[in-house]
């Protein structure tokens, strides 16, 4: 009887604890959600007309309006990668030299070697522009990839909650429901029998 009734103690515990860590999970995952969405909303992102390639291929539903969710983040960083790429003839930031070459200064691969790259009017290397929009396009795109997988680890965390709070009720139903009949049982065994008078 002692050993049943510690272990349906410990049932109540863990249920409880379990119960707390769902909600304290699910207060955080709804926590993390709104801040991401309200941080993307106070950017001010809108996305262009579905006249661009870029955006009609990745974003074409949300041509126009203002970008407030993660995935419309998502979208976004998408389609500056594509402008990122027409901006640099489809070149990578790895692809691309440090320098406008001298030799061709229109060819955004460029030139990593300062000998051969293109001087201004004080003698310095000219950096390519061409390198430095894609330094600025990963920054950007990589903020709005982080808004994404913010808010995909907000959902994960409400999920969790829940089932964490499921499991807790739910061990707490079976310590009682188990180890209170087994108590049940436990006394009816113990309780005395009843006597019938004897007949002559």
């Amino acid at each position: 009887m002692r050993g049943s009734r510690w272990w349906e103690i410990g049932g109540f515990i863990a249920g409880a604890v379990l119960v707390v860590f769902g909600a304290v999970a699910i207060y955080m995952g709804v926590s993390g959600f709104t801040t991401v969405r309200d941080s993307i909303d106070q950017e001010n992102i809108v996305f262009g007309s579905a006249d661009d390639p870029a955006v009609a291929e990745h974003a074409k539903q949300w041509a126009g309006e203002q970008v407030k969710t993660g995935e419309q983040a998502r979208a976004f960083a998408l389609i500056m990668r594509e402008h990122a790429l027409e901006a640099s003839g489809g070149l990578t930031y790895a692809e691309m030299g440090r320098y406008v070459a001298a030799d061709d200064p229109e060819n955004p691969a460029g030139t990593s070697d300062p000998e051969a790259a293109l001087e201004d009017e004080e003698g310095n290397p000219v950096p390519n522009a061409a390198r430095n929009t894609w330094v600025t396009a990963t920054a950007l795109s990589t903020a709005l990839n982080m808004s994404y997988m913010a808010e995909q680890l907000a959902i994960f965390g409400i999920v969790v909650g829940i089932a964490l709070l499921l499991t807790g009720i739910g061990l707490v139903i079976l310590a009682f429901a188990v180890f209170g009949r087994s108590a049940e049982a436990t006394q009816r065994a113990r309780a005395p029998m009843p006597t019938t008078a004897a007949t002559a």
